[in-house]
C-alpha cells in the first residue's frame, strides 16, 4: 500500500496525478506554491533533508534528518488513521516546519489526493472539498469555528488531527460535538512529527495519548519524558515534556521543564498556573517569571487589552493560591508568536525582564 520507494513516488494533486518528473519540473504547475520547493527538495537524489524547529523555547534550529525515517513517520499515522489512497487531504501547514512537510509525505507514501491551500488563519475559507483527512494548528480550527460555513466545512472532515500546541478545554469541548474522528498529537521536530495522539471526541475520547506501537516510553528522574522511537528517530530523546506514564502505556503531558518557575523555593508550573486562569480571560494571556532579588523568581502576567488589571487581580486571587499569584501584570499590545503559531516563551520573558 505504501509507496516508501522515492524514486517511484507520485503525487495525486486535486484529482491529477504527477509523476516525479512532473513534479520537478512543474512547467504547468503553480511553481510559486511552496509546495514545489519542497518536492525538488524531497526528489533532489539525497538521503537527507533539512527541517527547522518552531522556535518557541528559543531560537529555531534546523535539523538534517533522513527521508527514510520521514515515511516511516507517514505510514505510522496513515495506519494509524487508516487513510486510503485517493483520501482527500488537506494541506493547509506551513511547509517551513515539519507539519507541512510531513502531510506532503503522508501524501506521497500513501498516494492520498493532496490539496494544498495557503497556510492562513481560516484554511477552510475558500473550499468546497469534502476532506477525508487534515492537520491543522489549534488557532486555525479556533478560527474555522466562528464562521459558520467553515465550521460546517470543519465539521464534515473525516479524520482530523490538531497539533503544534495545546488544545484549549473550551476548543476541546466544541470538537466533541462533532462526528468525525478527532485526535490531538505529540511530538515534535526531533520525532519528525508525532508519535502518540489523543481521541478528543466520541467513546474513546481521553485525557490521554496513546504512543504508536514501535515507541517506548520513560521517565527521567525529574519526570521528563524520555522518547525511544527506533524508526524515526536514532538516538533516546530525553524532552522538556513533563509526564506521568500510566500502566497501559498511555501517557499525559503536564507541563514543561523549562516553563517551571523557582519562586521562594517553590516550584511552580507555567501551563498549570494559565490552564486555571483561562477561564478568567478573553485575551491571549500568558504566563512567565522575572529574576527577584527575594525570592529568586516571581510570577509574572502579559495579557493583551483590553484587562482591567485591578478587578483581575481581585479575581485571581479566588482562584490561585498566594505562592502561584501573579506578582506583577505588564500590558502588551500584541503576545509575541512563533512562525508556527505558538507564544514564544523566550520572547514573552524578555518582555517580562525587561519591565
Amino acid at each position: 500500500m505504501y509507496q516508501l520507494a522515492i524514486n517511484e513516488q507520485t503525487l495525486i494533486i486535486e484529482g491529477v496525478l504527477y509523476t516525479r518528473q512532473e513534479l520537478l519540473h512543474p512547467a504547468e504547475i503553480d511553481n510559486k506554491n511552496p509546495l514545489y520547493n519542497f518536492l525538488a527538495q524531497w526528489f533532489d537524489g539525497s538521503e537527507y533533508i533539512g527541517v527547522h524547529t518552531s522556535g518557541s523555547t528559543g531560537k529555531p534550529k534546523k535539523l538534517i534528518v533522513r527521508k527514510e525515517q520521514m515515511m516511516q513517520s507517514a505510514r505510522l499515522t496513515c495506519e494509524f488513521l487508516n487513510l486510503q489512497p485517493g483520501d482527500t487531504a488537506l494541506l493547509c501547514m506551513s511547509l517551513d516546519y515539519i507539519a507541512g512537510k510531513m502531510v506532503v509525505v503522508r501524501a506521497l507514501i500513501a498516494g492520498l489526493d493532496l490539496y494544498p491551500v495557503p497556510s492562513c488563519g481560516h484554511p477552510l475559507e475558500n473550499t468546497s472539498v469534502l476532506f477525508r483527512f487534515a492537520a491543522m494548528i489549534p488557532l486555525q480550527v479556533y478560527n474555522s469555528l466562528q464562521i459558520p460555513a467553515e465550521k460546517e466545512r470543519l465539521a464534515n472532515i473525516d479524520t482530523h488531527i490538531i497539533g503544534g500546541g495545546a488544545v484549549d478545554p473550551e476548543l476541546e469541548d466544541k470538537l466533541k460535538l462533532f462526528s468525525g474522528h478527532i485526535y490531538s498529537t505529540y511530538g515534535m521536530t526531533e520525532t519528525l512529527s508525532h508519535i502518540a495522539l489523543r481521541r478528543i471526541n466520541g467513546p474513546e475520547a481521553s485525557h490521554s495519548y496513546v504512543p504508536f506501537s514501535s515507541v517506548s516510553l520513560s521517565l527521567s528522574p525529574e519526570n521528563a519524558l524520555i522518547i525511544d522511537a527506533p524508526l524515526v528517530c536514532d538516538e533516546q530523546l530525553v524532552t522538556n515534556d513533563i509526564a506521568m506514564i500510566y500502566p497501559d502505556g498511555k501517557f499525559d503531558i503536564i507541563g514543561r521543564k523549562d516553563n517551571i518557575i523557582n519562586s521562594g523555593g517553590i516550584k511552580i508550573q507555567i501551563e498549570t498556573v494559565e490552564e486555571i486562569l483561562k477561564p478568567l480571560f478573553r485575551a491571549p494571556f500568558a504566563i512567565t517569571a522575572q529574576p527577584h532579588p527575594k525570592f529568586g523568581e516571581i510570577v509574572v502576567l502579559l495579557v493583551e487589552p483590553p484587562v482591567d488589571t485591578g478587578s483581575i487581580k481581585e479575581k485571581m486571587t479566588e482562584f490561585l493560591p498566594p505562592y502561584q499569584l501573579p506578582k506583577k501584570i505588564i500590558m502588551v499590545d500584541h503576545l509575541p508568536l512563533t512562525g508556527s503559531g505558538k507564544i514564544s516563551r523566550a520572547e514573552v520573558r524578555q518582555i517580562a525582564c525587561r519591565k
